[in-house]
């Protein structure tokens, strides 16, 4: 694998960001729950959540085994599938043995990350642009329509589990939207994962018109803060190739890519 350059040692990272957080994710809802089966790490919440696999140890003589095994018990479930697939994952045909057992991918992301001590400290604002602190529905609200103009796709299921984040309280996440006047125009959140070292960074998006105004490095750098000051040590996102450019400029680091494979219908986690 061809490693970015960056300040972070990449290999000691990529071991550290599978150990917390594949090998020992925790539940994001209060009704999900983790399951640690053989060579497998799987999430499950039948109630609206994400349910997929995260992390798995295989080689070639039990990879599709383990396949077959998820798929019987997340039907059982009547849950749709994710198995999010890592470039450095196990056995290198991995992908193309989930392809044979039918699930279908989702666009290739890069696993970037970056020391919250390296990024810039601060990003100044478009005159006239505010920053609102997502609270409340009325926020969550304002979040959806950033996100249905800059991805221009349904938020109905994202919408489900930001309003469910609200009532459970700020200790975990961050979210915030950008607004000119009455009009949002970005939004960002953050989560972050208490016991490990990292925050991740979700779902930055600029509604059209306001492209290109450092918007985006703005929230990055609010949500960098927060981290800060709650003890985390590492920003990662999983980068679409729209921001990974902002993202290296910054001096985030590529670690490795990674595709969700999907298996039934809307299956995709709501991010």
């Amino acid at each position: 694998m061809c490693w970015d350059e960056g300040v972070i040692n990449p290999a000691e990272v990529l071991d550290l960001f599978d150990l917390q957080m594949r090998q020992g994710i925790q539940p994001d809802g209060p009704e999900a729950r983790v399951e640690h089966v053989g060579a497998v790490v799987r999430h499950i919440d039948p109630f609206g959540g994400w349910n997929g696999v995260v992390w798995s140890d295989l080689d070639r003589d039990t990879a599709d085994t383990a396949i077959a095994e998820q798929l019987r018990h997340f039907s059982d479930l009547g849950c749709e599938l994710e198995w999010k697939l890592y470039a450095h994952d196990r056995p290198e045909d991995l992908a193309e043995r989930l392809l044979a057992a039918g699930f279908v991918p989702e666009p290739e992301e890069a696993l970037m990350v970056v020391a919250i001590s390296d990024l810039p400290t601060g990003a100044a604002l478009p005159e006239g642009v505010r920053l609102l602190p997502v609270t409340d529905p009325d926020g969550v609200d304002l979040m959806i329509e950033v996100h249905e103009r800059a991805f221009a796709s349904d938020s109905a299921r994202l919408r489900n589990r930001l309003l469910a984040q609200v009532d459970q309280g700020p200790e975990t996440f961050s979210m915030v939207v950008a607004m000119a006047g009455d009009e949002p125009v970005c939004a960002a959140r953050m989560e972050m994962h208490p016991g490990t070292d990292f925050a991740g960074l979700w779902g930055g998006g600029t509604v059209p018109d306001w492209r290109g105004r450092g918007l985006y490095r703005a929230l990055v750098a609010h949500r960098a803060r927060i981290a800060a000051e709650r003890g985390f040590r590492y920003l990662q996102v999983d980068a679409s190739d729209g921001s990974r450019p902002i993202l290296q400029r910054l001096g985030f680091t590529r670690l490795s890519s990674t595709t969700p494979y999907l298996h039934g219908p809307e299956a995709a986690d709501p991010r």
